[in-house]
């Protein structure tokens, strides 16, 4: 299994195993998706963080039926904040750098990721639990930014 897949996995389990409605945030917009992707990505870089990857994973999605070209996974991060909470909470390394994913849904484009304050709950240092809170609230400003977009 290679190490997307992994990820995949364990960010599936962990949502399913301990996530709420609420653990989940997501906007719609109705760009077409190539549009939104771009609009997504400015965003992601206005406020400050590195869109590290955007991998493809309509592949494996046409594979097990599905009939789309409009799916991708957003890794997204800055990068000095990712590797410190790896070097000091290793855990936390299938999580890192958050992910999120975009994909058509009929006219409209659609984001979700998981709530930042998820990770927060793996660790007990209050210092370090601000990280996620910002990030928490800079999601849901690159998200007021999608729903936004025209």
């Amino acid at each position: 299994m290679n190490v997307f897949m992994k990820n995949v996995v364990l960010l599936c389990f962990f949502i399913s195993s301990s996530a709420s409605a609420s653990d989940l945030i997501m906007a719609r917009s109705s760009l077409p998706f190539s549009e939104a992707m771009t609009n997504l990505q400015v965003s992601i870089k206005e406020h400050g963080y590195t869109v590290a990857r955007v991998q493809r994973i309509d592949v494996g999605l046409t594979g097990m039926g599905y009939e789309t070209d409009k799916y991708r996974v957003v890794f997204v991060g800055k990068i000095d904040e990712i590797k410190y909470l790896v070097n000091k909470y290793p855990e936390m390394l299938p999580y890192m750098p958050p992910k999120v994913s975009i994909f058509a849904e009929g006219e409209d484009t659609l984001i979700v990721t998981v709530n930042p304050q998820i990770f927060a709950q793996m660790i007990e240092d209050e210092k370090d639990k601000i990280i996620f809170q910002r990030w928490e609230s800079d999601v849901y400003s690159v998200f007021d930014d999608f729903r936004r977009a025209e």
